[in-house]
């Protein structure tokens, strides 16, 4: 790297998952809108058509006026020349296909169980985390091979077990998990200072919080406005839309997308538990007993969520690769920048270029209590030249705790099951979960049909 005023050239960065049509693409704009930033990109996917593809895409982007920050995109065909020499590791993957995807998804509803996302907990998120693992074991073995210095940022989900299995397989890297479902929390209540007190267009990181939790079961025990409290706010917000909803976006109504909401689990746990769920709707479901707030498709909609349909991700991922040729032969461009995320800023502080504070997941050295050490958590963390160190965020209430607590030991079963192909270890976890509202008889039946049909990820299993 070379570092100049205000600048740093000659970045390398690994994005491993090169080939996406979401993520990476969101990521080729916010680089292009940076100027402080240059250097290489090198994507690495097992699909090396898709990964060439978004190197002339990426290439393209230099052609347009508004891209102030210049970088060459180079396919790497192999893991080891992405990771040589790099100074960041990107991971954003798909896991599986969407044809598993539909197993972890849909297989479920046979016996009445149903799930808002199933990436994450449920009994789609186990089985989706015990064909990543693995994934996972080689990335971080490659990871602490050739680029053991490397800054590792992970997207992808069950973001809690994608991190802790790097760190599992290799204590010393320096990685973190980045998700947005905090930010649109921090929205929403930026929404409720204009609706209650005519304050607009507040910035979201202009509200400051305390984040505690695991990731897509965060929470926030403090909210405040130029150093003005708003929990009091928040619970007149809450109570005023707690039976009609409020949707932020009414372009994006939870009746036609189903990755919208109109918050009203938030404002439930709120009222339930005095402490603001800071996830979208359709996550925080997942991770409440199954009798809440999923116990079927009418409870749902009267809920203002809606469920995963995994055949519409299959329709619109047919659009994305339309778009791919559009963007490949220059009949379209990126859009520059405002993807939403915060990488860009994130690696820009980790190379001294400003201090940042926001949350991530990492391994809980003491920021939260009464959560297991080396257990990922999501709490704030000040962003310094090469360094990531978590803020101190204290406990959840009790009761709040006891439900987080049963999906960190249970995360931690699934991860031991993984590395180790235990099968009565996994069902165990899978079994327990609050989603798996079936009869234990039944949810052995689940369990090995969904393990059935993943069982070209699992090596080493007896399937």
């Amino acid at each position: 790297m070379i570092y100049k005023t205000n600048s740093v050239s000659d970045i390398k960065i690994a994005y491993i998952g090169g080939g996406s049509k979401g993520w990476a693409w969101g990521l080729m704009g916010d680089l292009a809108d940076e100027k402080e930033l240059s250097g290489i990109i090198r994507l690495y996917d097992i699909d090396e058509s898709a990964a060439k593809s978004n190197e002339i895409i990426g290439n393209c982007l230099n052609e347009v006026d508004k891209a102030v920050g210049k970088w060459k995109y180079e396919c790497a065909p192999t893991l080891e020349e992405a990771l040589i020499g790099t100074d960041f590791v990107i991971i954003s993957i798909l896991p599986g296909t969407f044809k598993e995807m539909d197993s972890d998804v849909h297989t479920p509803e046979k016996y009445g169980i149903y799930q808002s996302v199933g990436d994450t907990v449920g009994p789609g998120g186990d089985i989706r985390a015990l064909r990543t693992i693995p994934m996972y074991v080689t990335i971080a073995k490659a990871i602490k091979k050739y680029a053991p210095n490397a800054w590792v940022i992970n997207y992808t989900n069950p973001m809690t077990l994608c991190v802790r299995t790097l760190y599992k397989i290799f204590p010393k890297i320096k990685a973190f998990g980045c998700c947005h479902e905090v930010f649109g929390t921090q929205n929403l209540i930026s929404a409720a200072l204009s609706d209650m007190e005519g304050i607009q267009d507040v910035p979201r990181e202009d509200i400051k919080i305390n984040v505690l939790g695991i990731n897509h079961f965060t929470w926030l025990d403090k909210i405040s406005y130029q150093g003005s409290d708003l929990m009091p706010l928040y619970k007149e917000f809450t109570n005023k839309y707690y039976e009609s909803g409020y949707i932020l976006d009414e372009s994006s109504h939870w009746i036609n997308n189903s990755f919208t909401s109109a918050n009203r689990i938030k404002f439930d746990l709120f009222r339930r538990y005095g402490i603001v769920a800071a996830a979208g709707d359709r996550h925080l479901a997942e991770f409440c007993p199954g009798s809440w707030y999923l116990q079927n498709p009418d409870k749902v909609k009267a809920w203002m969520f809606g469920l995963t349909n995994v055949s519409s991700r299959v329709i619109d991922l047919k659009k994305r690769e339309e778009r791919s040729e559009r963007l490949k032969n220059k009949e379209e461009f990126l859009i520059i920048g405002n993807s939403g995320e915060e990488g860009i800023s994130m690696i820009k502080a980790l190379l001294g270029l400003g201090d940042k504070i926001t949350n991530v997941n990492l391994p809980n050295t003491g920021q939260m209590q009464d959560i297991p050490f080396d257990c990922v958590v999501e709490t704030n963390a000040i962003f310094q030249k090469d360094s990531v160190t978590p803020v101190v965020a204290g406990i959840l209430p009790n009761p709040v705790n006891g439900l987080v607590l049963r999906h960190v030991y249970n995360q931690e079963a699934i991860l031991e099951a993984g590395l180790t192909c235990n099968k009565d270890l996994a069902f165990a976890a899978f079994a327990n979960d609050p989603l798996v509202t079936c009869t234990l008889d039944n949810a052995e039946s689940l369990f090995n049909e969904m393990l059935f049909n993943t069982k070209e990820y699992l090596a080493g299993w007896d399937i």
